[in-house]
């Protein structure tokens, strides 16, 4: 096994505890923390920059960490500070992106700019592998010019209507002022943002767009994808009752960026080919985390775990896993045993999205029940970790923000603030 697919193992592995964990945990606090890990606690359950820096820890001391602690109560001085967070999975972090959080920032000039960046089993909305660690993401954001960055939902083993939900549920913990998102100019699709920027939700029903305040249908056909997470975000957050009147920041999204392209550029190795695309802090975390074997990640799955849980689990077992359907479960059944993740991929019955293939094998890699699932979205986001900052002052003022909330740095902070 290469060192590669070693770290994804242990990756998985570490973020299912963290997962359990967190869907056992009800988000109800008495008064302002900012709390740290247990420094006494299993280290396997921590969030580091790579696997490694678990030893560099027990070897050096709980200095390796900047854990926040020196930082002050200040529930008597609260911050006014306007907060902005959008939701990005930056794989990775191009220049359309950068384009979206500049644009924001030039609108909101004093404000915190908050990058929330998916989260556990590092697998993305379409259930595939991210190129990098979401904390080398977290470092490009940082990188670039964000402020905060918090983790995020962990898009690739839920569906995306529960993901979505989640998401708003994100906002609403980080009580946030803006949200900025790119979409793509379309003018059919100009309604629908005038009613989302009246704080009107908009819900996507199979070919068309329906005003959740009166029913009447706005639009008929689909979405462009970017087009699409803003009107699912704008149900989602109706749903839990965030008003989001004047929130959002539209920024219309520049042309001349191709993921397809900055996939194939990564694939091959010659980040070069995709120079124009990508800003030069990208380039770099990507070249600093592919000479340490971190990356790239997006081909790579925990096979071994995918092929165990196929072969070996029951029936009422399989049931209960998130996105196994009953057609599913019946041809896995019928052509054990597996010896590649081709057969697997080969039983997985048709899905609404095209993505389904992928998120299955996502959700066999996670093994998450059903139950869990649910408890853990009700109970999101139990904590708010952090898994990278500017500087002290400006976490400082994140945390006059968010008083009510329990917050959690996870992040490796090896230079000197």
């Amino acid at each position: 096994m290469s060192s590669v697919e070693n770290l994804v193992k242990e990756m998985i592995a570490r973020d299912r505890k963290t997962f359990l964990r967190d869907a056992r945990f009800l988000p109800k606090y008495h008064k302002s923390k900012l709390d740290s890990p247990d420094m006494g606690s299993d280290l396997s359950d921590m969030e580091f920059d790579s696997l490694d820096m678990k030893s560099n820890l027990q070897n050096t001391g709980s200095d390796s960490l900047d854990m926040g602690s020196d930082l002050q109560d200040t529930e008597s001085d609260p911050s006014d500070t306007k907060i902005l967070a959008d939701f990005t999975e930056y794989n990775p972090l191009h220049k359309g992106h950068l384009h979206c959080l500049l644009e924001a920032k030039k609108k909101v000039p004093n404000g915190i700019f908050v990058a929330v960046v998916p989260g556990l089993f590092e697998r993305s909305g379409r259930g595939l592998p991210y190129i990098m660690t979401r904390q080398a993401r977290a470092r490009a954001a940082i990188a670039v010019g964000a402020d905060i960055v918090v983790e995020g939902p962990p898009m690739g083993i839920m569906g995306s209507g529960q993901y979505s939900l989640c998401l708003a549920k994100t906002f609403q913990a980080l009580n946030v002022d803006y949200i900025p998102r790119g979409y793509k100019p379309d003018s059919d699709f100009k309604i629908l943002l005038e009613k989302i920027d009246k704080g009107t939700g908009v819900a996507p029903k199979p070919y068309r767009m329906v005003d959740m305040g009166n029913g009447e249908v706005l639009l008929k056909g689909k979405l462009n994808e970017d087009n699409y997470v803003i009107v699912s975000l704008s149900k989602s957050l109706t749903k839990i009752g965030f008003n989001f009147q004047n929130k959002f920041i539209f920024i219309p999204r520049i042309k001349g960026v191709s993921g397809t392209v900055i996939r194939e550029a990564v694939v091959s190795g010659v980040l070069e080919s995709a120079e124009e695309m990508l800003p030069p802090e990208t380039i770099r975390i990507m070249r600093e985390e592919m000479e340490a074997k971190r990356a790239p990640l997006h081909q790579t799955r925990d096979e071994e775990t995918i092929l165990f849980t196929a072969n070996n689990t029951t029936v009422p077992d399989l049931k209960s896993l998130s996105l196994l359907d009953g057609r599913t479960i019946e041809n896995m059944i019928d052509k054990r045993p597996f010896n590649t993740l081709t057969e697997i991929e080969s039983c997985i019955a048709r899905g609404f999205s095209r993505h389904h293939v992928q998120r299955v094998l996502s959700s066999l890699e996670a093994r998450i029940d059903g139950d869990t699932m649910h408890r853990y979205i009700e109970n999101y986001p139990s904590t708010i970790r952090i898994l990278n900052y500017k500087n002290k002052e400006v976490l400082r003022e994140f945390k006059k923000r968010l008083s009510h909330r329990r917050l959690e740095i996870c992040q490796s902070r090896m230079e000197t603030l």
